[in-house]
């Protein structure tokens, strides 16, 4: 009997486990989600990976977390040398594509942090739809050190 309850514990685990890795609503996958703070200040970037499985492009309009009064999708680009950052007011996904958002490149910025979250620290973020969809991840506090 004791054998029983110890795996029906450790699948619970797992199922859990892995409900933080990945968040899905209709066609659109948000895995892999993670942040870094920026030490001294009150922003902190999350990136995340997003795959379309459906037959139709998703937008991504929104986002939001509890942890930060202001979120929203920016893009890091390369301007004659100069490392320059411009907010998205939406994020196109194509059908079948895969879209990730990294260090240097697209991102989330979370401004206005609420407090500063702790190293290995489970985040909330809520990514919202065009057509009004939600899409509920949970992001992992990184050093700042980390890719």
């Amino acid at each position: 009997m004791r054998v029983i309850h110890l795996f029906a514990v450790i699948v619970v685990l797992w199922l859990v486990a892995a409900d933080c890795a990945v968040a899905q609503t209709g066609d659109l996958t948000a895995e892999s989600a993670w942040i870094r703070v920026v030490p001294g200040s009150n922003v902190a970037s999350a990136y995340l990976t997003l795959r379309n499985r459906g037959n139709r492009t998703l937008r991504v309009t929104g986002v939001a977390s509890p942890l930060a009064t202001h979120a929203m999708i920016h893009e890091t680009s390369l301007q004659n040398g100069q490392s320059q950052m411009r907010a998205r007011d939406e994020l196109k996904i194509q059908p079948g594509q895969v879209v990730t958002l990294s260090p240097g490149g697209l991102h989330v910025m979370l401004q206005g942090l609420t407090r500063i979250p702790a190293v290995g620290e489970s985040v909330p973020l809520v990514l919202t739809l065009g057509d009004g969809g939600l899409v509920r991840v949970t992001a992992v506090v990184r050093p700042l050190t980390a890719q």
